[in-house]
């Protein structure tokens, strides 16, 4: 995916914090369709609230980097790796702005 890609959650999955836990739920159509819940670490549910907002992949990575003051290399990767597994659970969408 493009770095300067706006990305988007598509419509019908939420964040909920239950019992300490950030965990993404289905809901409306996509409750038949997605078997399961999600749980997130405090890094990937930063990222999903950015990402549910519109981001690119560059504001993804400059994010990341700010908040937990890692390398940008290592932000990158974190955010391709987890941009990639909302891309294999088709729960993302390009914006087209």
């Amino acid at each position: 995916m493009k770095k300067d890609q706006r990305i988007k959650l598509k419509p019908g999955y939420i964040l909920r914090k239950i019992a300490n836990s950030d965990i993404v739920i289905p809901v409306g159509n996509n409750i038949a369709s997605f078997n399961g819940l999600i749980t997130l670490n405090e890094t990937a549910a930063f990222l999903f609230k950015l990402i549910s907002e519109g981001a690119t992949v560059a504001e993804l990575i400059e994010a990341l980097t700010k908040k937990y003051n890692i390398d940008p290399d290592l932000a990158g990767d974190d955010v391709d790796d987890f941009v990639s597994q909302l891309e294999k659970a088709d729960m993302l969408m390009i914006c087209e702005d």
